[in-house]
């Protein structure tokens, strides 16, 4: 690795988000980050509410956009960073990114979400004109290479989600059925088919399923008395999640289809956690885990009950595979510092050639 780097890191930082944990990695590798939390500006939460955050995303205009853009700036010129490194910046406008790439800063664009996605999230039309203005642009599938170079991207990397090691690894050593208190899991987010997938696992195949989510979100898409039949509680993060999978003798992925995805963060989280993964098959997982041996795939509802009823009642393939598939993350290096690494060598491989 070439040497070391200062960061001008612009991310939602709560504890809650996933990139707060590669700005861990960051740091672990040795560089030194300066943190902007974009908490303050993004959201209905920020300073000038939900109105003026649309009106910025929409136009780059604004109250809440001038006052993101010119303290980007001002952080730049008072940190004098090698890299201004971005998750999903909906406020910054071209002429902010021409003038941080005027002192030299190499610029990074960092999304696990797709633009270009039938999802239908907010926010996309300043973003895109942004897109031939970064240096590099980081994404995760294969699709989103040719959509960000039709945009006039200069360079787009392809990586993958991945698991925080801190936070995602296997339980202690003995744990076992007589500690999953819960049978089959889901822990996430109602997109796509999701709510009516898991009723009918319920109700057709007489399999409970116990779901964790945000509730307003599930309850936008069921009736109270459905969604009574499959809540376990609301949504669980760090310690609290990684536990809820060391509890679930089944853990099930989605697949986000709606936002094309290849695979789903939430497989090598599952995975690095020593839980037994239940996920949606698609060639991203078949890629990335040996199937029946490291994980267990399915399409459709029929094959998904299925693989509940063979594995649920058997303990000792549950383990293997899951040991396997925990093996499998770790080894494949489907943890933050991998995956930063990889962002870490493109941006030294820029700035070695002069164009970042």
């Amino acid at each position: 690795m070439a040497g070391k780097l200062k960061i001008l890191y612009a991310a939602p930082l709560g504890e809650r988000e996933s990139a707060l944990h590669r700005l861990w990695a960051l740091e672990r590798a040795g560089h030194e980050v300066v943190r902007l939390p974009m908490e303050r500006w993004v959201g209905g939460g920020g300073m000038y509410g939900k109105l003026g955050w649309r009106l910025a995303t929409a136009t780059g205009w604004g109250p809440i956009a001038g006052r993101f853009n010119r303290d980007l700036l001002e952080a730049a010129e008072k940190a004098r960073p090698d890299v201004v490194w971005g998750d999903k910046l909906l406020l910054v406008r071209p002429a902010t990114l021409e003038k941080l790439r005027a002192l030299g800063c190499t610029v990074v664009n960092y999304s696990i979400d797709n633009p270009f996605g039938r999802r239908g999230d907010p926010g996309w039309k300043l973003y895109m004109r942004c897109i031939p203005h970064y240096d590099l642009h980081v994404v995760q599938r294969d699709r989103n290479i040719v959509d960000y170079k039709e945009r006039g991207a200069r360079d787009v990397l392809k990586i993958q989600t991945a698991y925080e090691q801190t936070l995602h690894y296997p339980p202690p050593a003995g744990w076992s059925d007589r500690e999953r208190t819960r049978g089959v899991s889901f822990i996430g987010s109602p997109y796509d088919d999701r709510p009516e997938f898991l009723l009918r696992v319920k109700r057709e195949f007489k399999v409970a399923v116990a779901v964790n989510g945000t509730r307003r979100l599930w309850e936008k898409r069921m009736r109270a008395e459905d969604l009574a039949e499959l809540w376990a509680g609301d949504e669980v993060y760090g310690d609290e999640y990684r536990e809820a999978i060391w509890r679930s003798k089944i853990n099930l992925s989605f697949l986000t289809h709606s936002n094309e995805d290849e695979f789903a963060h939430k497989s090598f989280e599952i995975a690095a956690c020593g839980g037994f993964l239940l996920a949606e098959r698609s060639r991203g997982h078949a890629e990335r885990f040996v199937e029946d041996e490291e994980a267990v795939f399915f399409d459709g509802v029929e094959e998904c009950a299925a693989k509940i009823q063979r594995y649920l009642g058997d303990e000792a393939a549950r383990e293997r595979i899951a040991a396997a598939g925990a093996r499998r993350a770790k080894e494949s290096g489907y943890h933050n510092d991998g995956q930063v690494r990889r962002i870490l060598e493109s941006i030294h491989a820029l700035r070695a050639a002069g164009r970042g």
